[in-house]
């Protein structure tokens, strides 16, 4: 196959776990083409274990974290299967599958900083007679950075404009930025969450997996006293670059705000909301005051009410 004219399938499932995206690409001249697309969704009974040992450190021992590693692998290789079917490509016109995997832990401060992605590459490629190309992060994590290498160049290739300030907002289980400056400089950090929290709370009162449309969260008040709180969280503190995911925000670092426990749900969840919305808009006025455009993607583009707050 011609280099200059080779396919590509891209994988990757993010903090949210609500499905494994696949692109199928092809590069003509070092940009890209988007050939075909689909989200793969999580089984069920998998999702919930995949969130619940991605918040509580004490739910995987080594015999249960190889099962879950192998379990994964197979739906990123489904995912794939899924695409070259839709798409009419056969494995043999694909070069190679980019797999980002799942993370289940990211931790890169510390003495021993490390970020933990599972989604064994070896099934995928056995599976779809593909090579692949894993393991992307700790690469950078053992550089020094927060595990996320790729996307801030990605965001420049496709989305700088000469002589303004852009920002790409990613708004996924947690929320990211990447500022395209005036005058060259890029730069990329997680703001705190995005749909997370509000998902996991959504799940917990209503029995559903997301807030549609922001519906629930609509139904209630703002408690700013719960919001100031859960703003004064040490993380929005720090200078970027910075990284965080479920690790340290999720529903038991959400009940211990005594708060919480006297407040409606619907209260909650619109207090989240507001909390997504706020934490996202203080960091770009902080890091990019003079951005011009806001370009926004990721699941809580679907979110009129999120939207509406963040404008």
């Amino acid at each position: 196959m011609d280099d200059a004219t080779a396919l590509y399938i891209g994988l990757i499932s993010g903090t949210s776990a609500d499905g494994i995206d696949a692109a199928l690409v092809r590069f003509e001249q070092n940009q890209p083409q988007l050939v075909a697309a689909l989200t793969h969704p999580w089984p069920a009974a998998l999702r919930t274990r995949i969130l619940a040992v991605a918040q509580d450190e004490t739910r995987l021992d080594l015999d249960a974290y190889g099962r879950l590693d192998v379990a994964i692998g197979q739906c990123f290789a489904e995912a794939t299967q899924r695409l070259l079917e839709h798409s009419g490509t056969p494995a043999s016109a694909v070069r190679a599958v980019g797999s980002h995997g799942q993370t289940l832990r990211h931790r890169p401060h510390g003495e021993h900083p490390f970020t933990l992605q599972v989604g064994d590459p070896s099934v995928i490629a056995e599976r779809c007679g593909i090579d692949v190309v894993a393991d992307f992060r700790r690469a950078d994590v053992a550089a020094g950075g927060q595990g996320a290498p790729l996307l801030p160049a990605v965001h420049a290739m496709l989305l700088s404009a000469a002589g303004k300030t852009r920002v790409v907002l990613n708004l996924g289980g947690i929320a990211n930025i990447t500022v395209l400056g005036a005058d060259g400089r890029v730069f990329g950090f997680d703001t705190g969450p995005a749909n997370g929290l509000m998902d996991a709370w959504c799940l917990r009162h209503r029995g559903e997996a997301f807030d549609r449309d922001g519906e629930f969260a609509r139904s209630g008040t703002v408690d700013q006293s719960l919001l100031a709180a859960l703003l004064a969280d040490p993380y929005f503190a720090l200078p970027p670059p910075k990284s965080t995911g479920r690790e340290h925000f999720h529903l038991t670092w959400l009940d211990a705000h005594p708060r919480v426990a006297t407040l409606a749900p619907a209260d909650v969840q619109a207090t989240l909301l507001e909390f997504s919305a706020r934490s996202v808009a203080e960091a770009i006025e902080r890091v990019a005051p003079d951005a011009v455009d806001v370009l926004a993607c990721g699941g809580g583009v679907h979110n009129g009410m999120l939207m509406r707050r963040l404008a």
